[in-house]
C-alpha cells in the first residue's frame, strides 16, 4: 500500500511538473481540477510569526507560509465584517456592491452576481461553508452545494454562559424581549476575555474544526469531484476566549502595549474613531478607561484566540495531509480586516480608513508555483483573490471583477508592481475612500452631495504608524493634487489605478 501511494504521488508530481509552466498549475485543457481549501479568521490583523510578530506562537499558520507566500500589503474594501466579506466573495469594491454595513445580503444589491463560490460550483466543484464566510445570518445559499453550516457550540466558557443566561433571565423574569445587539444585550453581559480549563471541542472554533475535519473525509471518499471548502473561524473576534492552556502560553510580563495610544494628530474627528462594541462588554469599564493593566489582559486575551484558532487551522491542514489532499489543493487564509489592540487608542475595533484597520493576513499555497516559503512587499486588494483562484483552477474568468490576478506574485514575489488598494467607510454622514500608494495613505471624506469636505494624507516613509495628518503643509500640496487624480481615475475605472512613478 505504501509503495502504490508513493507511485502515485511521483506521478502525480510529474504532471504537476509539466503543467506548471502553462498560466496555473491545473489550468490546462484536460489537466485534474485543484481543490480550494478557503480560510477565513475574523479580526485577525498581521499579527503572526511568519508577519514578523516574535511574542505570538502561530506554529501552523507559519508552516502554510513555507509552502506558500506571505503577501505583506494585503488590503481589505472595508474594514467591517459583513461588506469585507461579500467584497471579496463578489470581487467588487464596495463602491459597486452598495453595501457599507452589517445586513444587507449581496444579492439585495446585486442580485445576479456570480460569487467566487458560486463559479466554482457552475463548473463541476462542490461547495460548502462552515462557519462565518460571508457573515452568520447574511449567507448566500446560490454560492454553496449544501445549506451552511454554524457551530451550536458557545463562544464562552461556564463564567461568561452564566452571566449571559443571568441577563437573559432577568428580561424574561419582566416579560421583556431581550435586545439582539448594544450594551445591554445578553450575549454582551459576558467579559471581553475568558480562559476556560476545558477542550478545544468544547468552543464553537473547536467544534468546527471537528466538522471541517469530517467535511474532508467526506469529500477525499470522492477524489474525482473537485471541492471548493470554505472554513470560516470565530476567534481572534472579541470576545477573546481561549482554552486556557493557550493563555499559558503567554507570559503577561512581556506583553508591551502601543506607545501611540492617542488618535492622529490633525485627523478629522469623525474620521479618527473606531468601534464601539468592544466597550459593551461585561468586563469592559464603563468609563473606557482602559488602564495599562486591563490593556495587557485584553492583549494576552487576543494573543491566546489567535494561538486558539491557529491550533484549530493545524488540525485541519494535518487531516488534508493525511488524506493525501495537500498537493491537490490550493490553500487560502485571509483575515477579513484589520484590528486596533490600544494603537491610537483604539481597542478591539476596526470601523475606519486607516492601515491597522484595512491591512489584514493574506496567505497563498498553490502546489506547483515557484515561490515557497516567500515574501512580498506587493500591494494587492481581497479583490484580486477571485481573479486568482479563477486563474490557478483554469476556469473562465467572468466579466464585472474589479481586481487583478496575483499568479505571477506566487511564481515571483519581487516582480515590478505598481497596483494600488482601495479602502472605504461612511462616518459621521460621510464617505471616506482611501487610497494606499507605497508610500501614501491618501483619504478623500466626501458628504452625501459627493462635495469633498475633508482630506488626509499620512506619509509611510516618514510616518509608518500613521500618527499625524499632513494634508494640509504646503510641503504636500502637489502629492495631494497628484492623489486626488489617482483616485478620480479609480472612480471612473472602478478599479485601483496603477501608481505612477512619479509618485513613488
Amino acid at each position: 500500500m505504501v509503495r502504490k501511494r508513493v507511485i502515485v504521488g511521483i506521478v502525480f508530481g510529474m504532471l504537476v511538473g509539466l503543467l506548471g509552466s502553462g498560466s496555473g498549475v491545473f489550468g490546462a485543457e484536460g489537466a485534474p481540477k485543484p481543490n480550494v481549501l478557503f480560510i477565513a479568521v475574523d479580526d485577525l490583523r498581521p499579527q503572526l510569526g511568519c508577519y514578523g510578530d516574535r511574542l505570538v506562537r502561530t506554529p501552523n499558520i507559519d508552516r502554510l507560509a513555507e509552502r506558500g507566500v506571505v503577501f505583506l500589503r494585503a488590503y481589505c474594501q472595508q474594514a467591517l465584517c459583513s461588506p469585507s466579506r461579500i467584497s471579496l466573495l463578489s470581487g467588487r469594491h464596495c463602491w459597486s456592491t452598495g453595501i457599507y454595513e452589517i445586513g444587507p445580503p449581496l444579492r439585495s444589491r446585486m442580485p445576479d452576481v456570480v460569487t467566487l463560490p458560486q463559479l466554482f460550483k457552475n463548473h463541476g466543484y462542490v461547495t460548502r461553508s462552515l462557519g462565518k464566510v460571508f457573515h452568520i445570518g447574511i449567507d448566500d445559499p446560490a454560492s454553496w452545494s449544501v445549506p451552511s453550516w454554524v457551530s451550536s457550540k458557545p463562544r464562552y466558557g461556564p463564567e461568561g454562559m452564566a452571566k449571559v443566561r443571568q441577563r437573559r433571565e432577568s428580561y424574561q423574569a419582566k416579560g421583556i424581549q431581550p435586545p439582539q445587539k448594544g450594551p445591554e444585550a445578553p450575549f454582551y453581559a459576558g467579559p471581553a476575555f475568558e480562559a476556560p480549563d476545558c477542550a478545544d471541542e468544547d468552543l464553537a472554533d473547536g467544534d468546527m474544526t471537528q466538522q471541517a475535519m469530517a467535511a474532508l473525509r467526506q469529500l477525499a471518499a470522492k477524489p474525482e469531484q473537485p471541492f471548493f471548502l470554505a472554513i470560516g473561524f470565530l476567534n481572534p473576534h472579541v470576545p477573546w476566549v481561549a482554552p486556557k492552556r493557550y493563555f499559558d502560553l503567554y507570559d503577561p510580563k512581556a506583553i508591551g502595549l502601543p506607545e501611540n495610544r492617542y488618535p492622529p494628530k490633525g485627523a478629522p474627528s469623525y474620521a479618527a474613531t473606531s468601534g464601539a462594541d468592544f466597550y459593551w462588554y461585561g468586563n469592559v469599564p464603563k468609563d473606557r478607561n482602559i488602564t495599562p493593566e486591563f490593556g495587557r489582559q485584553c492583549l494576552h486575551g487576543y494573543l491566546a484566540a489567535i494561538s486558539y484558532v491557529d491550533a484549530c487551522i493545524g488540525r485541519v491542514l494535518e487531516e488534508l495531509d493525511r488524506l493525501q489532499l495537500t498537493d491537490k489543493t490550493i490553500v487560502v487564509l485571509w483575515g477579513d480586516h484589520g484590528y486596533y489592540m490600544g494603537e491610537h487608542g483604539w481597542w478591539g475595533g476596526k470601523h475606519n480608513n486607516y492601515e491597522g484597520a484595512t491591512r489584514s493576513p493574506l496567505i497563498i499555497a498553490a502546489p506547483g508555483r515557484k515561490a515557497l516559503g516567500k515574501k512580498t512587499d506587493a500591494i494587492v486588494e481581497f479583490v484580486d483573490i477571485y481573479p486568482t483562484l479563477v486563474e490557478l483552477a483554469g476556469l473562465p474568468l467572468p466579466e464585472g471583477l474589479e481586481g487583478t490576478s496575483l499568479v505571477s506574485l506566487l511564481d515571483d514575489p519581487d516582480r515590478p508592481w505598481n497596483k494600488t488598494a482601495i479602502s472605504e467607510y461612511p462616518k459621521g454622514g460621510r464617505l471616506g475612500t482611501a487610497l494606499r500608494t507605497n508610500r501614501y495613505r491618501y483619504v478623500e471624506w466626501r458628504d452625501k452631495t459627493g462635495q469633498l469636505v475633508d482630506q488626509e494624507l499620512y506619509d509611510h516613509q516618514k510616518d509608518p504608524e500613521e500618527n499625524e495628518n499632513v494634508a494640509g503643509k504646503a510641503e504636500y500640496a502637489e502629492r495631494i493634487k497628484q492623489l486626488e487624480r489617482l483616485l478620480e481615475t479609480a472612480r471612473r475605472s472602478k478599479k485601483a489605478p496603477l501608481e505612477p512613478a512619479s509618485l513613488q
